[in-house]
């Protein structure tokens, strides 16, 4: 949304790859959710899961069946992916292969997150690679896909993004940290412990609230309704920390999670308004 709505604002914008990009998106995205609940359905890791039952953990969807879903999905991603490259660079032009070959690293990275025997999620990893694919890639990656430039005021929200998406698997993480840590599933908040990683996670959305404001100042946004917006999104992570800093029960952290994912949709819907130009 963000690297797409600020092509509109410099008048880069194509409706039909703004299309494809969003659909080879949300490929991508289920593509993760079914390799991660069959990578930890195989291993265990949701055996004894303090969060929603997973498909193949409890038995809704079997292993051969979830495993065929995968293979049809990362069959998907890799056609859209190459029907958005060849839109946005034209066949086998200078910066074809190149995202063809980002395109297939997130493919790689939302199947060997908990899919194989060197996952990265069990390595403490998860992180770094939702960080790069979840902010930088995005969003940078996305913009670049209309303009063939790197526009470095987006930087800003890149990293904004990415820092709320490790917000949210940590907080999955400390949720799961007990039944991980069984499993021999090495995420950061197992490897931090309880305490570190609410500091860890305090670190985080206080970083993306800082950038959040920064940004926002720069941007010299005239619209008092988009401002007060922003301002009530950083309010609500501000409460966040507080009731972060209070939870006990590792079930607790499930509802902060969606809570903090939406505080990271909000924040990319009203940003593209503002580029979109639709100002109130």
């Amino acid at each position: 949304m963000i690297g797409s709505s600020y092509a509109f604002f410099v008048n880069k914008f194509n409706s039909s790859l703004f299309i494809i990009a969003l659909l080879t998106t949300v490929a991508y995205q289920v593509l993760s959710n079914f390799a991660n609940d069959y990578g930890d359905g195989i291993k265990g890791a949701d055996d004894n899961r303090t969060g929603p039952k997973r498909a193949v953990q409890s038995g809704l969807i079997s292993r051969p069946s979830m495993k065929k879903a995968i293979k049809i999905l990362s069959l998907v991603s890799i056609i859209l992916t190459l029907f958005l490259v060849t839109l946005a660079f034209g066949a086998f032009s200078k910066y074809f292969f190149l995202f063809i070959v980002l395109g297939s690293l997130a493919i790689f990275a939302a199947i060997k997150y908990t899919v194989g025997k060197f996952a990265y999620g069990y390595f403490g990893l998860g992180d770094l690679f939702v960080f790069i694919f979840f902010g930088i890639v995005s969003v940078l990656g996305s913009n670049f896909l209309f303009s063939a430039n790197l526009n470095w005021l987006l930087l800003n929200p890149a990293i904004t993004l990415g820092l709320l998406s490790v917000g949210v698997l940590n907080l999955n993480n400390m949720r799961d940290l007990k039944s991980d840590e069984k499993s021999g599933k090495k995420t950061l908040a197992v490897c931090m412990g309880k305490k570190t990683s609410k500091i860890y996670h305090s670190v985080i959305i206080s970083a993306a609230i800082g950038l959040m404001l920064k940004f926002q100042i720069s941007l010299e946004i005239q619209s008092v309704f988009l401002n007060i917006i922003l301002f009530l999104n950083i309010l609500g992570l501000l409460i966040h920390l507080f009731q972060i800093y209070n939870i006990t029960q590792p079930s607790h952290y499930d509802n902060f999670l969606k809570i903090v994912a939406l505080h990271a949709f909000f924040y990319s819907i009203i940003i593209s308004l503002y580029f979109f130009k639709i100002v109130v």
